[in-house]
């Protein structure tokens, strides 16, 4: 006898999760199709079609096999839904409960085996409680899953399944990822490529260009990761500047070990947030290093400085770096192509910075700081030579270079220390006030001499000041810290000395391995010449003074120098005195023109 109705079909659902597939065959989809096969020809419910999702928990509800399920029944091509017990539908009992009307109201038969649930033959009082011990049993295999994953991350061993791009696990030990040689060379091109002065968007395009795979489908072509996922197979390398951007964030690449990014709210719940940093579990260099970590530090600077293009031309390699001496602020570029349109292709023959404070006040007719005008020409200039002297002394008095530097850090590290500690404690002293000024009024309050509204009005502003005062702390502390590792940056200065001592001109990675800072002075016009003083601070060592080094000039060269001094003198005085001869000019042609008109 056929129990189905006429030109509907049953379908048979089986589903596995990997938790599942834990607790023995008895789970397996293959002995779950062979139960309901059998189940379903017994009974004569034909014809019949199985729907299998293998791999997926039931708490989720995105699985595609139920999805399609679901789109049979609304189809109406379903008279029977065969499961071998409620918790394969799913582990949640409200959505259990929900499916299970929505079935009842579209006229489908559920039949689930071993819970001997019959929906043709009447409800079962027992029902809803089966599917709330299947919620309950999902819930503890999550926390129990959960307190593994948490002692993995505490212990320093990686919490994700499948490695980021550039690394893959070791053959023997899950917990151990090595460095993965073909990925790895195109991370380290991509850290490159910024420092280069490469914006995201330009790197994506490049690689794209050059037909290099993306990670999500390197990653499963390579089977490091066992599913394609969310990635699409059909455009191999579209690579994007977002995904450019996440892989530049990834301090694994250095070598260190960041657990806990994310969390899940529910075990229900398929969503994914993200921890707030000060929550994470960082184990510094516990995995092998792809890039140095002073590579790495320097491509989060340079991703944090806001570069804008001037119409077609690119942005200017200096932004970011140039900062006024006298206000700190930094200085704002200003470029174009004199006598061209606004796209003209040329070269910008006016290119210089200024004081974005002065610029920006001077707007709103508000006298703040100067000018501080400087060509770009002239910033690449000083610094390309501080660069080559530095390098040149380096590279020829290394040891007598290297205890300058450890000489001056000293000194350096004696007084910021000094100030460091005497704010810190000024701070300390501080929030001691404000814990006894916050016992006083709570107690006026108790007692009926201050209002609940000020109370509260008070007490926030104590909070704040205390949580900014802690944080202060914080901060100098952590450049207490940083001091002690001065020796090793001499000897990493060094090193990048060697790789640029033939260097003939200031290109941009050079420009940004070397440069931390550039500060610009006011112009001096005083000695009759324009003499602009610009500091250049250098990664690694800071504001170095190379030791003036005696040299023998003869009487010719002191000669000719005067002689271009006097020179340029006289053109000055010869170009004053000129326009205040037109000046006079023009006050008499129009005196001469107001007398004949009266």
């Amino acid at each position: 006898m056929y129990s189905g109705q006429v030109g509907k079909a049953t379908l048979l659902y089986e589903r596995l999760s990997h938790d599942d597939e834990l607790q023995g065959l008895s789970n397996s989809i293959v002995n779950q199709r062979d139960l309901l096969q059998e189940y379903a020809e017994r009974n004569g419910f034909k014809p019949y079609v199985h729907i299998t999702d293998d791999g997926y928990s039931g708490t989720g509800w995105d699985r595609p096999g139920w999805l399609k399920l679901l789109d049979e029944v609304d189809s109406g091509n379903v008279s029977t839904l065969i499961f071998k017990d409620l918790s394969r539908m799913g582990r949640d009992y409200l959505r259990v409960g929900l499916y299970m009307e929505m079935f009842s109201e579209r006229g489908v038969r559920l039949i689930a085996i071993n819970d001997g649930i019959d929906t043709a033959k009447g409800e079962d009082d027992f029902t809803p409680f089966r599917a709330i011990m299947a919620e309950w049993y999902a819930r503890d295999t999550s926390r129990k899953i959960k307190s593994v994953f948490h002692k993995k991350g505490r212990d320093g061993k990686p919490m994700c399944t499948t490695p980021i791009y550039g690394f893959r696990k070791a053959p023997d030990e899950k917990d151990v990822w090595l460095i993965d040689d073909e990925a790895a060379t195109i991370v380290r091109r991509i850290f490159q490529m910024t420092v280069d002065g490469m914006g995201p968007f330009v790197i994506a395009k490049t690689l794209m260009d050059e037909k290099i795979e993306r990670p999500s489908y390197y990653l499963y072509r390579a089977g490091i990761q066992k599913t394609g996922g969310k990635c699409n197979l059909d455009l191999p390398y579209n690579w994007r500047g977002n995904v450019i951007s996440k892989l530049l964030l990834q301090r694994e690449y250095m070598g260190d070990l960041v657990n806990f990014k994310y969390y899940k709210p529910s075990f229900k719940s398929t969503k994914i947030v993200r921890n707030a940093p000060e929550d994470h579990a960082v184990f510094e260099d516990a995995l092998p290093a792809i890039v140095s970590r002073e590579t790495w530090e320097l491509a989060q600077k340079l991703r944090k400085t806001r570069r804008v293009r001037k119409q077609i031309l690119p942005p200017n390699p200096l932004s970011g770096l140039v900062f006024c001496s006298d206000c700190g602020g930094k200085m704002s570029n200003r470029r174009k192509t004199i006598g061209a349109d606004s796209h003209s292709k040329n070269p910008p023959n006016y290119d210089t910075y200024e004081c974005a404070t002065y610029r920006n006040s001077y707007k709103r007719q508000i006298n703040k700081c100067s000018l501080h005008y400087v060509t770009s020409e002239a910033i690449r200039k000083a610094i390309f030579d501080t660069i080559r002297r530095v390098i040149i002394y380096a590279n020829e008095n290394e040891a007598e270079f290297a205890d300058k530097i450890r000489e001056a850090a000293a000194i350096c590290r004696e007084e910021t220390a000094a100030a460091h500690r005497a704010e810190m404690q000024n701070n300390e002293r501080r929030i001691g006030e404000l814990d006894i000024l916050f016992r006083k009024t709570y107690e006026d309050n108790a007692i009926g001499k201050l209002s609940d509204e000020r109370y509260v009005q008070l007490s926030n502003l104590y909070d704040r000041e205390q949580a900014e005062l802690k944080a202060s702390n914080a901060k100098l502390q952590a450049e207490l810290d940083i001091f002690a590792e001065n020796s090793e940056k001499t000897d990493c200065f060094i090193e990048l000395a060697r790789r640029y001592t033939e260097a003939c001109e200031l290109t941009t990675p050079m420009l940004n391995e070397f440069v931390d800072k550039v500060f610009v002075h006011e112009a001096d016009k005083s000695s009759g010449e324009r003499v602009q003083k610009i500091d250049v601070y250098l990664r690694f060592i800071g504001n170095f003074d190379v030791p003036a080094v005696a040299e023998e000039c003869s009487l010719g060269d002191i000669e000719a120098e005067a002689r271009r001094l006097a020179r340029k003198r006289k053109q000055r005085e010869y170009a004053r005195r000129r326009y205040a001869n037109m000046k006079v000019e023009r006050e008499l042609s129009v005196d001469a023109g107001a007398g004949a008109a009266l």
